[in-house]
């Protein structure tokens, strides 16, 4: 798994503005922006990326740390 597969995964089943990740192929970090977290909390959030991913979050992906964002605050930066 490399860090552009996963953002293409994240970008095909979740409306993003925003999509950045980086890994080593074992552990990735990644930064999402979209619109969709609005009005949710980060566990919400994170839910909605997990969704996303589907079974590769147990599968292929075995560490992902998430920083999410909505577009207000991702232009507050």
């Amino acid at each position: 798994m490399t860090p552009e597969q996963i953002k293409q995964f994240i970008e095909a089943g979740l409306p993003c503005e925003h999509v950045e990740v980086s890994g080593d192929g074992h552990h990735f970090e990644a930064v999402i922006v979209s619109a969709e977290f609005r009005g949710k909390n980060k566990v919400q959030q994170h839910q909605l990326v997990y969704r996303a991913l589907g079974s590769r979050m147990r599968e292929e992906i075995h560490a992902l740390s998430m920083q999410t964002c909505t577009p207000e605050d991702w232009a507050g930066r």
